[in-house]
């Protein structure tokens, strides 16, 4: 069980370096197949290894980069071909987040402590996460439809492309960037707190 969910994690690393050129030549189906099944592997191989009790730091660090590679990754290529400063904006906030919290990490880890995630009633990593893969999936499924619309199909999808995904992908892109700052002020109070720690 533990090499399969370790598959899991690094078929999710695959994944996020295999979205870059399937996007780039516009296999928007392709694409969206593979941000669909490793964001699936995401909450397989965290359920798995707890429910197992086959919880490994390898498969940890594994994990970890997967879901960051994958996450950024999409980002980017969303990026590249919205360039709209509402679509642009939440995304480089969005990863100079993550950037921010792994040099926390880091830090912490050169002073021999872990980095744990924030205690709270109400996880807004949990919910940054989530939307985060409404919105990338809500978008990239945009492409994809409309890279195969034709004379005879456009009458039946127009209100789907023009109207229900943007306004899925839009929400979601700022309710996760809104919860995604939120929880690193989380990481931040956490970290001041490890801080005072040390000094003592």
């Amino acid at each position: 069980m533990k090499s399969f969910v370790n598959f899991l994690s690094a078929f999710r690393i695959f994944a996020a370096f295999a979205i870059i050129p399937t996007f780039m030549f516009q296999m928007f189906w392709l694409t969206f197949i593979l941000y669909v099944l490793g964001s699936v592997s995401d909450w397989f191989d965290g359920y798995l290894a707890r429910r197992y009790n086959v919880c490994s730091k390898i498969g940890g660090v594994m994990d970890h980069i997967g879901d960051k590679l994958l996450v950024s990754n999409t980002l980017i290529m969303l990026a590249t071909k919205r360039p709209e400063w509402f679509i642009v904006l939440p995304i480089i906030l969005m990863i100079a987040r993550e950037l921010y919290i792994s040099g926390l990490r880091e830090f912490m880890g050169t002073q021999k402590m872990e980095m744990p995630v924030p205690k709270a009633r109400f996880s807004m990593g949990k919910v940054k996460t989530t939307f985060q893969m409404i919105a990338i999936g809500a978008f990239l499924l945009i492409f994809a439809i409309g890279s195969t619309i034709t004379t005879e199909t456009t009458g039946r999808i127009t209100l789907v492309l023009a109207h229900i995904l943007p306004k899925i992908g839009m929400w979601g892109l700022w309710i996760s960037l809104v919860a995604s700052l939120w929880s690193a002020t989380q990481y931040t109070h956490t970290f001041i707190q490890k801080i005072k720690q040390l000094k003592k």
